[in-house]
């Protein structure tokens, strides 16, 4: 019997965020197709040790977390770095090592990287993988033409995912709990966002827009940079029609609780929340954007609206906000949409087989 395939997983930190929880997610997947994995984090985060992976040092580019690196990877036959500063980490730590790289690129290029030198220097190291993974052919294109890649390195694609069995429609006693777990008002429709409370995410739009709803409450999951700037403009334009819950250990009881969910990012690549409220059974509304239309499929699962516009972004959460049966419609045809697309049971086999071609 062949010796089972051992793969090291990098990320940037334990903070709870989409790649590090894809790749925790994903070492189950994995595991469960035969596979040994290790998901090691470059150092411990800002928010604390929030997911149980080990860090390497206490600084993601210091000489040790670099050479901690080259170590854990001497007993995997491929490495798999998630997030941006894993690449120049993975790249400098294995150099000379032939032990085979791949990279999964999830931020969009044209926002991360749009000065010409920082363009440069991620496109070197970029060449210096073996493979890079995108998350939609629309990503895919993008990187090649933004970095300029041609032959070298390959870019294959395999969709962002999660856990199918986690994420599910609640049944009505589980709904109801959350809301009371959360302390969220009975008599209002809830609209949830799940998400890092930063610009690029315009969680100022989603108050905007649901500002002329009177009967619409705002639920925000998440942290960062702009949550107290954004508070403050819930508390004006929003008063007692919202709630700031900071970051949750499991955000399912977020989704079980609401009704709709809403994503005014102005920009993303394929957003795992989306995944996770269709999982859940919520209708979506979102701004139109990365490979965010993969995911909703326009007035089926959900709405997409141009990226700023707060007017349809208000019209589009008014017209589900007043029509619950066309909501429940939507939202069961994105828990179906999700199940057949974009859960780790569908991925892992991929992500197999591609680290056991590149391992050869």
């Amino acid at each position: 019997m062949p010796d089972a395939l051992k793969i090291l997983q990098l990320v940037s930190d334990r903070d709870r965020r989409g790649a590090q929880v894809f790749a925790v997610d994903l070492a189950t997947g994995l595991q469960s197709s035969g596979a040994t994995v290790e998901t090691v984090a470059l150092e411990p985060g800002a928010h604390g040790d929030r997911l149980a992976v080990p860090a390497l040092g206490t600084r993601r580019f210091a000489l040790r977390t670099l050479r901690a690196l080259r170590d854990a990877a001497r007993h995997s036959d491929v490495v798999v770095a998630h997030g941006s500063s894993t690449l120049p980490a993975s790249v400098l730590a294995l150099v000379g090592t032939g032990r085979p790289i791949a990279y999964r690129q999830i931020s969009d290029p044209g926002v991360w990287a749009s000065s010409w030198p920082r363009r440069l220097r991620v496109a070197a190291f970029l060449r210096r993988t073996t493979t890079v993974v995108a998350t939609s052919e629309a990503a895919a294109a993008t990187v090649k033409r933004h970095y300029r890649l041609r032959s070298r390195p390959p870019v294959t694609v395999i969709p962002n995912a999660v856990p199918g069995g986690r994420f599910r429609p609640p049944r009505t006693e589980e709904r109801a709990e959350a809301r009371a777990a959360l302390g969220l008002p009975a008599d209002f429709e809830v609209v949830l966002f799940v998400g890092a409370v930063a610009s690029e995410k315009s969680v100022d739009l989603a108050i905007a827009a649901l500002a002329t709803l009177p009967t619409a409450f705002l639920v925000v999951v998440g942290d960062g940079p702009a949550r107290r700037e954004c508070e403050a403009l819930a508390a004006a334009r929003l008063p007692h029609r919202h709630s700031f819950l900071g970051s949750l250990d499991d955000p399912r009881v977020a989704y079980w609780a609401a009704d709709l969910f809403v994503l005014p990012s102005r920009t993303e690549s394929m957003p795992a929340v989306l995944i996770e409220a269709g999982l859940c059974g919520l209708a979506s509304v979102a701004t139109d954007v990365g490979a965010v239309s993969e995911i909703i499929e326009q007035g089926v699962t959900g709405a997409l609206v141009p990226p700023g516009a707060v007017p349809a972004m208000a019209a589009a959460l008014d017209a589900l906000v007043r029509d619950p049966a066309r909501r429940r419609s939507m939202g069961s045809a994105a828990a179906d949409r999700c199940r057949a697309r974009f859960t780790i049971d569908r991925v892992a086999p991929q992500w197999i087989d591609l680290l056991t071609e590149l391992a050869r």
